[in-house]
């Protein structure tokens, strides 16, 4: 749940922090106040991808940080946090994020630096944003299967079908390789031979590069650097005033001192312990310069050395590491090279194996799939009745892939699923990409979405003005199944309709102002009567009498007590 938000130098924000309760928040305010730069922030802290525009103008940065609680039955994203090693404090995150002009920024949650991949994956698990152009991947089949693999509970079984899927693909096309024209064959054999014994002779160690070039640029610049040794040894002990002398004859004219002024007993102490350090340094020093040789011979077994790696790691990849994969490799096709009748028999038998069990996780995925399919046709349905549509019938399908393969299946299983909807009796269901209202897939975007939060441990759901193209009737059927469902999740909503706003539990207006010539974006919580006349200005948008009656009206009836 996102407890507290704080945004400094993003957009037109200058600064500001604010606090958000459970249950079903709203933003409101004018056409281009700024509640899409609150939602972009929010998104950007969620992990989509930052662009320098958004730091505002004569800023070095954009910053978006948050406080998050993290639900105990939310165990995935526990467990993520603990394979990480990062603690929440009484069940509490910090997570931060910035960007400078140069598009670099760093992340942080709990103080750990992450990367914008482990940002999107970790807040995927607490957070789910409903945008504007949502609506464009409940169009797309491929969404539908997601949707419904999410709800039935199957990612993890058809992402380790996908991989068998990914193997069977691997090795049939081993299998087809290695029953290719002879020719191709021997010249494929001897490329890779040559790869091998290539690497095997140089043998290449890990980071051998970086080490041969600093001993290069040693060698390399050993004049200079002898001629600095032999100054620091004339300061140190060569020179008849020497570090080394002075040390001395200081210490043994401080001893003598002190034995007049005991106070000085404890700074001869001093100058004693440092007399016998600079000594044992001048002794490490002198063994130091007398091995320091110049070695013209060792110079130039070093970049022949690395004029070899150079040429490696030219031909098979940018560092020792991956050289000695690619050779890893070659040694592993060369084996399915040589090994002749036998590994192709291998082979086949290995693909059959993975086709019978490709085909068996097919149909378990297909059956889960068909169950999973009439659970979420049902529900969403139901949601549907509540949002205003009571002769809706909504329906997940399930039918095999249209195919002329051997394999009847594809990377995700035998499957094609869509979503289909008849909104009035008597119509047939339909694809919803042929639903002509927006407000109708206004509707089953938010249907889809609770039945897939339901399912799921994520604590907020934002949405980024649902109401589009939504008004009467639809909006007061939205409003309250929002409120609704704020009883279980925590709900953001940026809302032009008053229907809706009435709903909040916490009512939020953003506000564009002037300050000091500059243009600056606010947000302030809203209470009694600033929220009454925010109610009236969406009404009429001037806050009138008239307006006012109407804002009191739907405060009475619809506002949560």
């Amino acid at each position: 749940m996102l407890e507290e938000l704080t945004i400094q130098n993003y957009a037109l924000i200058e600064g500001f922090s604010v606090s958000f309760q459970k249950g079903f928040n709203i933003l409101t305010g004018e056409t281009g106040a700024g509640k899409s730069i609150i939602v972009g922030s929010l998104s950007f802290l969620l992990g989509a991808k930052a662009d320098p525009e958004v730091i505002r103008t004569g800023a070095e940065e954009a910053r978006v940080s948050a406080v998050v609680l993290v639900d105990k039955k939310n165990r995935d994203a526990l467990d993520w946090l603990t394979t990480r090693d990062i603690t929440p404090e009484e069940d509490r995150l910090i997570v931060r994020r910035n960007i400078r002009p140069s598009g670099r920024g760093t992340i942080y949650i709990q103080n750990i630096p992450v990367t914008r991949k482990d940002l999107t994956e970790f807040m995927g698990l607490l957070f789910d944003l409903h945008g504007q152009h949502t609506h464009e991947s409940l169009l797309k089949k491929e969404a539908h299967r997601k949707y419904l693999d999410r709800f039935a509970g199957l990612e993890e079984e058809t992402a380790e079908f996908n991989r068998i899927f990914l193997d069977l693909g691997d090795k049939k096309n081993a299998l087809a390789v290695s029953v290719s024209s002879t020719r191709e064959r021997e010249a494929r054999l001897e490329f890779l031979k040559y790869a091998v014994e290539e690497i095997e002779r140089a043998a290449p160690k890990t980071r051998e590069t970086r080490a041969l070039e600093i001993e290069a640029q040693k060698l390399g610049d050993f004049e200079k650097l002898a001629g600095h040794v032999n100054a620091a040894s004339s300061a140190l002990f060569d020179e008849e005033v020497s570090v080394a002398g002075l040390a001395r004859k200081t210490w043994v004219s401080l001893e003598s001192a002190a034995a007049i002024d005991g106070k000085l007993r404890a700074i001869t102490k001093r100058m004693e312990n440092l007399y016998y350090e600079i000594e044992d340094l001048t002794e490490e020093f002198r063994v130091y310069r007398e091995d320091l040789k110049y070695d013209p011979e060792r110079l130039e077994a070093v970049e022949e050395r690395l004029t070899l790696l150079y040429r490696l790691k030219k031909k098979y990849g940018p560092d020792e590491d991956t050289v000695l994969a690619y050779k890893a490799k070659a040694e592993a096709e060369i084996e399915t090279f040589s090994g002749t009748e036998e590994n192709r028999e291998k082979l086949k038998a290995e693909i059959e194996t993975l086709e019978k069990e490709l085909a068996r996780r097919a149909g378990e995925i297909t059956a889960k799939r068909a169950a999973g399919a009439r659970i979420l046709s049902h529900q969403i349905t139901e949601i549907l009745v509540h949002l205003g549509m009571p002769q809706a019938r909504f329906a997940v399908s399930v039918v095999s892939k249209p195919s002329d393969r051997k394999v009847p299946y594809g990377p995700w299983g035998a499957d094609e699923v869509g979503f289909l909807i008849s909104s009035n009796v008597g119509e047939p269901l339909k694809e919803l990409a042929r639903i002509a209202s927006g407000g109708e897939l206004s509707r089953v975007m938010l249907a889809v979405k609770t039945a897939l939060s339901d399912a799921d441990t994520l604590e907020t759901l934002v949405f980024d003005e649902i109401d589009t193209g939504i008004g009467g009737e639809v909006a007061l059927s939205i409003g309250e199944y929002l409120a609704k469902i704020g009883k279980r999740k925590q709900i953001f909503c940026v809302t032009h309709l008053a229907s809706i706003a009435v709903r909040a539990d916490n009512h939020l207006k953003v506000e564009k102002k002037n300050e000091a010539g500059r243009t600056v974006t606010d947000i302030s919580v809203l209470h009694g009567d600033e929220r009454r006349r925010e109610i009236a200005r969406m009404l009429s948008g001037d806050p009138g009498i008239a307006a006012l009656a109407h804002a009191d009206a739907l405060l009475a009836k619809y506002a949560m007590p």
